[in-house]
């Protein structure tokens, strides 16, 4: 059996932040209950219980937001002594990481976070002028500064951490700007995310929207500096660079929007409800709750649901296309119909086209270059 994954959202969709962009504010807006609050304990326990029945080998315990710390340091404490104490007869091993705005994290989050060795994403979008354009608090105003003290504290911890950026229509005019910007400050683990448009909506209307052109541009410009750091000895991990060599390497990308079907993933709200994507903690997809559910019955409802088999249709279009290998057709989310006229074909298509036309020689001369040991 594969790795249990769990992406848990301790404190539902609720959030310390405003960032104008975000996709989880919107979400809550198309269900019954936009937030379920905090986790309570009995909810927790109920979770740990069933997954430690149910994994096999190991657990990925995964949380997210919106913003997971509003939980408070006093559940993730209790969350860990409970696993810790927990039998355990298969012996599986359970990881943790977490995705944060960093805004709260202080002293002891960090020293709660390396002891139990927490993988940390923290959201920043580059520099402060473009990081502060949309990821602002509750009063509206910038936060570039608070996150970049939270990244030297983590540091300072010896706390693993990652960065995560959301592509808009702003950070795609600024992509080797900011690359520049994160190898200078040491950032060497990055991960650039497309910005999503609120649902149902015909894409590329808002401010922010990111559009296929600008997409394009931003990953040209991304892969430019990143090759030449490559051929220079300079490594720094791009996670939508490093699965297409995997792909390149018949390997299985572990970024599951990049394998051309949805994956088997667990979403767990706050009162214990279980979604298959956390792009679809919404109500028609819900698989059932850990309160009163085990993993094997939400997984019928899953197949019930169809929500996989949707993800497995190729469009004829794809069917032809010589980049497929490659592209896979991308994230469900991204092919979603808005319009009668609309088909299943990812939202970005142009924009990978394009961006594989120009760099495939160059991915490919890393991947064999990879393969036979030289630089």
């Amino acid at each position: 059996m594969p790795i249990l994954n769990l992406l848990i959202k301790p404190a539902s969709g609720s959030c310390n932040m405003r960032c104008r962009y975000c996709f989880y504010a919107d979400e809550g807006k198309n269900r019954e209950q936009a937030t379920y609050g905090i986790m309570s304990e009995e909810t927790m326990h109920a979770m740990v219980d069933r997954a430690m029945k149910f994994a096999d080998r190991e657990c990925m315990m995964m949380f997210q937001g919106g913003e997971p710390t509003l939980a408070g340091l006093s559940f993730f404490r209790s969350l860990v002594e409970y696993l810790s104490a927990h039998p355990n007869p298969k012996n599986i091993r359970v990881r943790y990481a977490i995705q944060t705005n960093g805004y709260v994290i202080d002293e002891e989050w960090a020293a709660f976070l390396a002891k139990h060795r927490f993988l940390v994403g923290i959201s920043l979008d580059g520099g402060k002028e473009v990081h502060d354009r949309y990821r602002v608090d509750a009063q509206g105003k910038g936060t570039y500064n608070r996150v970049m003290s939270t990244i030297r504290l983590l540091e300072k911890y010896r706390v693993e951490y990652n960065i995560l950026t959301v592509v808009t229509a702003t950070t795609a005019r600024s992509g080797r700007k900011i690359y520049e910007f994160f190898k200078k400050n040491g950032f060497g683990w990055q991960q650039y995310i497309e910005c999503l448009d609120p649902i149902g909506e015909i894409p590329g209307n808002q401010e922010f929207s990111l559009t296929p052109q600008k997409l394009e541009q931003f990953l040209k410009d991304v892969f430019d500096v990143w090759y030449l750091d490559w051929k220079s000895g300079r490594y720094v991990y791009n996670r939508y660079f490093e699965n297409l060599l995997m792909i390149l390497n018949r390997q299985m990308p572990e970024n599951c929007s990049m394998r051309g079907t949805c994956g088997k993933q667990w979403v767990v709200e706050a009162d214990g409800s279980v979604y298959p994507c956390d792009f679809y903690a919404l109500d028609e997809w819900k698989l059932g709750n850990l309160n009163t559910d085990d993993f094997e019955q939400m997984d019928k409802m899953r197949e019930t649901l169809g929500f996989i088999k949707w993800s497995e249709q190729v469009p004829d279009e794809c069917r032809t296309c010589s980049w497929y290998g490659l592209c896979r057709n991308g994230c469900r989310r991204n092919r979603e119909p808005v319009t009668a006229q609309s088909t299943n074909v990812n939202y970005f298509c142009s924009a990978y086209k394009h961006f594989f036309e120009y760099a495939y020689p160059r991915l490919f001369e890393i991947w064999r270059t990879s393969v036979s040991g030289r630089r």
